[in-house]
């Protein structure tokens, strides 16, 4: 079962997530592999996706938000865009889009980062959008200080939070067919029982010279990739931090924890092809005598033949003009 576990360290500002996604993230492979137009996707690109699919899940657990976290990477290689959406409720869906073949050694940059040009992006999109507010978004490179190409998620997800949120993160990520996992440690910006009371100390004075984060986030990255793929919750932070003091909070599985979820519908795709307009969608009728639009992330079939396109424009031409009153 996927599973979120929170943590603090007692006394320190420091705290944690430990994200293990197991049916979740199967869900989201074996929707893949059914796709009988794309079909599995190779192993780097697959444990790509995973990584970020646990990378997303440890960030929309970590924040106060009132919406859905999306994480992309992009770039100039084979794999031209690969996305992750998470809900408020851990509700999730992946999707990558490779256009050419992929060595089963590739690293990032060969898959998303060829000429260096390559982008992550996250997106915080409120729930209940207010008229003309429009999505918080963060945008860093896929290279490092030096421009130097970045070869771990981790590393570039450490950079945007240190950019971005001015607060240090320690990140271990790692993924296969049947697990997508990910630990997150972070400096707090506040100290002591101030991490629930609400006293805050200046952030930016401790970036990088905490000693009590320095510790932590040291034990946190010898946690190699085969324990975090296989070894459960308990084992992986007795392992780390035994000797440190821990508050654990319950953790979030089943209905409250990850699992896969679509947010595609018919009515959704129906306003899509609206938005293409009639004489658009007239002229793909014409062409393929059917209008057919599948779904990336969960690979749901969507079809509309001629009287569904007629009644759908029938209907768009029949609402009454929205009022001028202020609502």
């Amino acid at each position: 079962m996927s599973e979120i576990h929170k943590f603090l360290f007692e006394g320190l500002p420091v705290r944690g997530v430990l994200v293990r996604l197991t049916d979740a993230w199967t869900e989201v492979l074996a929707r893949r592999a059914a796709n009988t137009m794309h079909g599995a996707y190779p192993p780097p690109v697959q444990n790509l996706l995973g990584e970020m699919t646990a990378a997303a899940v440890l960030m929309q657990s970590n924040i106060k938000f009132d919406g859905a976290l999306v994480l992309q990477i992009f770039g100039d290689g084979p794999v031209k865009l690969a996305v992750v959406e998470v809900q408020p409720d851990f509700g999730l869906r992946a999707t990558a889009t490779v256009n050419a073949a992929i060595d089963a050694t590739a690293s990032l940059s060969q898959m998303v980062n060829v000429g260096n040009a390559g982008r992550c992006a996250i997106t915080l999109d409120p729930q209940n959008r207010q008229p003309g507010q429009q999505p918080y978004q963060g945008v860093v490179p896929l290279f490092g200080d030096a421009r130097e190409k970045l070869e771990k998620l981790s590393d570039v997800l450490q950079h945007y939070m240190l950019q971005s949120e001015q607060l240090d993160t320690t990140l271990v990520l790692a993924a296969n067919q049947q697990v997508a996992a990910g630990l997150l440690i972070q400096r707090l910006p506040m100290l002591g029982s101030g991490n629930l009371a609400g006293a805050q100390t200046a952030n930016e004075d401790q970036i990088g010279i905490n000693e009590h984060y320095n510790r932590i986030a040291l034990l946190a990255a010898t946690l190699q990739r085969e324990e975090l793929l296989t070894l459960d919750a308990e084992a992986i932070l007795h392992r780390l931090f035994w000797e440190e003091d821990l508050r654990r909070f319950e953790p979030l599985q089943g209905a409250g924890g990850p699992h896969f979820s679509c947010t595609c519908s018919r009515e959704r795709v129906s306003k899509m092809l609206i938005g293409l307009g009639q004489d658009e969608a007239q002229s793909i009728l014409q062409e393929r005598g059917l209008i057919e639009v599948g779904c990336d992330f969960c690979s749901q079939q969507y079809r509309f033949d001629a009287v569904d396109v007629s009644h759908m424009f029938r209907q768009t031409d029949q609402t009454p003009p929205a009022s001028t009153a202020v609502q």
